[in-house]
């Protein structure tokens, strides 16, 4: 059973019918501010990775980016506009489409108006994220789930699970009392683990002992992941002033005696400016950059996603298709020229694919009173 109704509503607002959401149109997108605001300064590099995994040119990645960032306002005005009834967002890059959810016809119509094409759900993204919670709390979580994460599209739970965990799984599930429709288990699930043991090209190290990549500057050093140290330890640059894993995976290290600018290295000689932290929506081109594997892009499938790594689960997690290696643990995730996360841990590769989850930046900036370096 499809746990979202795909048939997109609010035809008399729109002046339109439709059956699927693969099949609308796009919209017309306001823009909220210059054209060129979202590309300003984006390195070319990234640019040309995003165009390789999109299957177009540069000036498709560049129009891409600028569909992103007015999407952004859609997106919050939607959630503002629907309240309790507001089920997420998602883009369809492709059409230059923003679907927004919602379980009543007034939230739905709200996000017509706010230039999104609105399509019903059962469940809201506060009745979805209470469940997630209260998997997360239980005593009783099995070994057999890693991981786990809110697909707005298919307005669910997503429960991975490992090979061979099904039935285990499944009678853990039935004793959340969650409504049927509201979680899906996703079996043969890999368990993720942190990328921080494996030695990085463009890297400090913690203690002399092992090595992570920096995420971004902030005024006074950089942040980056958790995992990497603990307050106190020292690396090449400076000393760990606050770290938190598990239950978070971020940190930031003090730079007294280095000057942190606002860039991202791209790995190939150059760097990429940083002009801020908008969030991009579920649905966005996003690009990594990392010391192990370099450039690589993919797209954003959910937020507030929980892992269960050896050392502990973490929640609030930004998860991609984006693939990762070892090494590239801490390292930066891009939309555009927007922060958007440190590299967290995941599973798979960068030959086969894989999915790799991130701290979101703008979590560590506000848990430490720390202000993102631009330029």
């Amino acid at each position: 059973m499809n746990r979202i109704s795909k048939t997109v509503v609010g035809a008399a607002a729109l002046g339109l019918f439709l059956t699927t959401a693969a099949t609308a149109p796009a919209l017309a997108q306001t823009p909220t501010s210059s054209p060129d605001a979202a590309v300003d300064g984006v390195d070319a590099q990234l640019l040309e990775a995003m165009a390789a995994d999109l299957g177009t040119d540069v000036s498709g990645a560049q129009d891409v980016l600028r569909f992103q960032a007015d999407a952004a306002g859609t997106a919050d005005d939607v959630a503002a506009a629907a309240g309790d009834a507001f089920a997420g967002t998602w883009l369809d890059e492709s059409t230059r489409t923003v679907y927004a959810a919602a379980t009543t016809d007034a939230a739905r119509e709200a996000a017509a108006d706010a230039g999104a094409v609105p399509v019903a759900a059962e469940h809201s993204l506060d009745d979805l994220e209470a469940i997630a919670a209260k998997l997360e709390a239980s005593p009783a979580l099995p070994d057999v789930i890693p991981s786990w994460w809110i697909d707005v599209e298919q307005n669910d739970l997503v429960v991975d699970v490992v090979a061979g965990g099904d039935q285990a799984a499944a009678d853990f599930v039935a004793t959340l009392g969650a409504p049927a429709d509201a979680v899906r288990l996703e079996t043969g699930a890999e368990a993720p683990e942190t990328f921080a043991t494996i030695q990085g090209g463009i890297a400090y190290n913690i203690n002399n002992q092992s090595r992570c990549s920096v995420g971004f500057a902030v005024q006074g050093g950089f942040v980056t992941a958790g995992h990497c140290g603990d307050a106190g330890d020292s690396t090449t640059y400076g000393t760990f002033q606050g770290s938190s894993f598990p239950g978070n995976d971020y940190a930031w290290v003090s730079t007294p005696n280095h000057t942190p600018v606002g860039s991202v290295s791209n790995y190939s000689g150059g760097s990429v400016a940083v002009k801020g932290s908008t969030a991009a929506a579920v649905g966005a081109t996003v690009c990594r950059s990392g010391s192990t594997t370099g450039w690589h892009c993919g797209q954003i499938q959910g937020y507030n996603s929980t892992v269960r790594y050896a050392e502990g689960s973490v929640s609030g997690l930004i998860r991609t298709n984006v693939c990762a290696e070892p090494g590239d643990s801490g390292g930066s995730l891009l939309a555009g020229n927007q922060a958007q996360g440190v590299t967290s841990g995941g599973s798979g590769d960068c030959t086969n694919g894989g999915t790799t989850y991130f701290q979101p930046v703008n979590e560590i900036l506000q848990n430490y009173g720390l202000r993102l370096l631009t330029s």
